[in-house]
């Protein structure tokens, strides 16, 4: 397996996932050993046996109620092993499987004690053994305590992680609505992509797909076949609604493997006598560090002082790159005291039970943490006593690591738009017969230990009220580029930097600014918690 930097991974968006999960979820890599390019190995140490019960195995799988063994007992054996100098399959089964899934999540996994053990033997399939390997408890919100427990494929998964590389076209849509009457608009593209080239823009309405009608079509194959391409050059014919003018615009795109940018629309926009620095930031993937520090360096050079932070669609990644991205927020002052700390469950008070290494706080830092630049690169310092940041459903993970870091060193965090996601747990990611398992190991608390923000952080105003902090609610328009100054978010951050309050403000964009299909309650878009397949019919 490739050794991997030491560097927590706090989740993205899943755009190519085979079970099509449309969640926000967060995961860390490891200091794995080995040769190969499959992604991480398994645990460095050895994981630790809970005590046997006195149950016995009904079944004749070798199933004993309470004695989970050695991860490390059950790794490799595999249903369908993988050939090749860099894998150590060997022939197994699905129960094989399931026994390593059962091992390594009683020993790692946040509440493992709230998890039922299951025979391994029955269930057929990994998928489903694993899906029952955590909490099924509830939040005091009544939301489930745990919403981020996913697989992806190991090879398509070190694409996404390393490079930001996945087989698509280049557009993210906003989700309105998944089940009938279905509603995604276009919420950006990314350059140089089939999408980006067609010219796909902001607040497109998808109106059909490969002939059936988007909205209220019940043939869900299709349209998920042609969403989500599953090889490179595959052709699928959109069509698109202008939403204001009710134009249709038919568009051929073909899926090419997508290489994420991370940074767009960085730019100094004047604001009285000072200059305000502004970068749409979508992903906490290895290729954003160089982006970032270049961004930087050039606020730097215009002579920014204050700074908005667009990462309303960021749904996370690397937590060494959030971490940088608040060092040069942040500045001199912060260099040395803690932006987070990973609390494991009762098994490992002071040992990381997947590296092995003593448990110590991640550090502010003056100098890169070494993706794709050096990690002896000093950084360019904002000395910023706060920050504006864009926020939606969609900011979560790492994204929400850099508001909570940031605000736990006294730095002021201001929320414009709505209440984030709500992810303050990461995990690994660890490889088992080319399947990446990603199950919850850790909370992440910032230097004055405060890390319960389940509900995510709120503006004032937001629907959904989670930890308050700063700012106003303001409602997602999608009629302006982003980036672009009269973008309703942006020009409400805008104005609060420069009069130090938005009510008016944001009331007057919304009222300007509302989108033709908005709901009852306002909102311009709104869109629904997805828990299962992209494209649904109604019961």
């Amino acid at each position: 397996m490739q050794l991997l930097k030491s560097a927590v991974l706090w989740r993205r968006s899943i755009r190519t996932c085979l079970r099509r999960i449309a969640l926000l979820i967060v995961t860390i890599t490891l200091v794995s050993c080995g040769g190969g390019s499959s992604g991480p190995s398994a645990p460095e140490v050895p994981v630790s046996i809970t005590p046997a019960s006195t149950s016995t195995d009904t079944t004749g799988s070798g199933w004993v109620e309470g004695e989970y063994g050695d991860a490390v007992d059950f790794e490799a054996s595999c249903q369908n092993p993988r050939a090749g100098s860099g894998f150590s399959d060997v022939q197994g089964t699905v129960v094989d499987e399931n026994f390593w899934i059962r091992a390594y999540s009683f020993d790692t996994y946040l509440w493992f004690d709230e998890i039922e053990d299951v025979d391994p033997d029955s269930l057929s399939s990994t998928d489903a053994y694993f899906d029952i390997m955590k909490t099924f408890a509830v939040s005091p919100s009544g939301n489930p305590k745990d919403k981020f427990h996913f697989t992806y494929d190991s090879e398509e998964w070190e694409k996404l992680s390393q490079s930001g590389i996945s087989a698509g076209y280049g557009v993210e849509f906003f989700r309105v609505r998944s089940s009938p009457p279905r509603q995604w608009l276009v919420a950006y593209t990314e350059p140089n992509t089939p999408a980006g080239d067609a010219g796909l823009l902001r607040g497109w309405e998808i109106a059909s797909v490969d002939g059936v009608d988007f909205k209220e079509g019940s043939d869900t194959d299709v349209l998920n076949a042609a969403l989500f391409p599953e090889s490179l050059g595959e052709v699928h014919e959109f069509v698109f609604r202008e939403v204001a003018s009710g134009e249709t615009i038919s568009v051929d795109l073909t899926s090419q493997e997508i290489t994420s940018t991370p940074v767009q629309s960085v730019k100094a926009i004047p604001l009285g006598n000072s200059k305000v620095g502004y970068l749409l930031f979508n992903d906490h993937i290895a290729t954003a560090e160089a982006q970032l520090i270049e961004a930087f360096e050039g606020f730097q050079s215009e002579g920014v002082t204050e700074l908005v932070l667009d990462m309303r669609y960021n749904g996370g990644g690397y937590l060494d790159i959030a971490r940088m991205l608040a060092s040069m927020i942040a500045g001199q002052e912060a260099i040395g005291q803690t932006f987070s700390e990973l609390k494991f469950n009762s098994k490992y008070p002071t040992q990381n039970p997947i590296t092995g290494r003593t448990l110590s706080p991640s550090r502010f830092a003056s100098t890169a943490p070494g993706f794709v630049v050096s990690s002896e690169t000093d950084l360019p310092l904002l000395n910023l006593n706060r920050v504006v940041v864009i926020s939606g459903s969609g900011t979560c993970s790492a994204s929400e690591a850099v508001i909570n870091g940031l605000r736990g060193i006294g730095v002021e965090v201001i929320l414009i738009g709505d209440t984030t996601c709500g992810k303050p747990y990461g995990f690994y990611g660890i490889d088992n017969c080319g399947t990446t398992y990603f199950t919850i190991q850790f909370k992440g608390v910032n230097a004055s230990g405060f890390g319960d923000y389940t509900d995510g952080f709120s503006p004032p105003g937001a629907e959904n009220v989670g930890v308050e902090v700063g700012g106003c609610a303001v409602d997602d328009d999608l009629s302006q580029a982003l980036g672009n100054p009269d973008e309703a978010r942006l020009a409400t951050a805008l104005e609060y930097l420069s009069s130090g309050s938005c009510q008016a403000s944001a009331a007057g964009v919304n009222a300007k600014r509302r989108h033709p299909l908005s709901s009852v309650r306002g909102q311009v878009v709104k869109a629904e918690p997805l828990t299962g397949g992209i494209l649904r019919t109604l019961k």
